[in-house]
């Protein structure tokens, strides 16, 4: 068998779902390299903010080298769902997988935006307290309200795969339950930047869902058959016929 063939039999699905997992190694490895390094939470003390991005460039830097292919690994991800869904959804006339792939791809802009921040920060904070005042406060911003993008990723892709019958019932539930946390945390903006606490954790509890709910798309994208034919239900859902 040539590589061309092998290619084409992996499907763009599979493709798709092998990038969710690297995606998800990304952002974890990112985490591990900047958390244990003492990264400031939403809403710390500028003094701590200050004393980590002028001694810990290294770290912030090479979380920044691996947020690039984050975001492409991400956006391949969103497509390849997208060709999971998408015939299903045209028959119905309905776009869930479009409106989460839309997500995947404000979120990336996005967050680029906080990583764009945390780069800068790591060149004011030696000398010039004011300006790191300022982007901190920016980067707390962006970083909360990032969780919108989130939301709408989350729901177009549960959704979209409840209605498909791609994914299944729990692994749906689990994306709109992270969903609600991720929307909650950005529409309470204001108050997570400014008191931190609690609602703090509602961010974190719904990242903490998203890496696990986007890990289990992955699979089950790989596990996906592109020649997989889908029966519609008497109450005109549809779901995956067995293989």
């Amino acid at each position: 068998m040539t590589r061309q063939s092998k290619l084409a039999n992996i499907g763009f699905s599979r493709i798709g779902g092998m990038a969710a997992m690297g995606f998800a190694a990304m952002i974890t490895l990112s985490n591990v390299m900047m958390v244990p390094a003492g990264l400031p939470l939403t809403g710390a003390e500028i003094g701590k903010v200050t004393e980590f991005f002028a001694e810990e460039g290294t770290a912030v830097g090479i979380g920044s080298a691996l947020a690039p292919a984050a975001w492409i690994l991400a956006t391949l991800f969103g497509a390849g769902a997208l060709v999971a869904l998408r015939t299903s959804e045209r028959d119905r006339g309905e776009a869930w997988s479009l409106l989460g792939l839309a997500g995947l791809a404000l979120q990336n802009v996005t967050f680029a935006g906080v990583i764009a921040t945390r780069l800068a920060l790591t060149s004011t904070a030696p000398h010039d307290p004011s300006a790191t005042m300022a982007l901190w406060a920016l980067h707390d911003a962006v970083f909360t309200l990032n969780g919108t993008f989130l939301a709408l990723a989350l729901l177009g892709l549960s959704v979209g795969g409840l209605r498909t019958g791609v994914i299944r019932p729990w692994h749906g539930t689990l994306g709109l339950l992270a969903a609600a946390l991720q929307f909650s945390s950005a529409a309470l903006a204001h108050w997570v930047i400014g008191n931190g606490g609690a609602l703090g954790l509602l961010g974190l509890a719904g990242w903490l869902l998203w890496v696990v709910w986007i890990v289990a798309y992955g699979i089950t994208l790989i596990r996906h058959s592109p020649g997989t034919p889908v029966r519609r239900s008497p109450s005109g859902q549809t779901s995956a016929a067995p293989a």
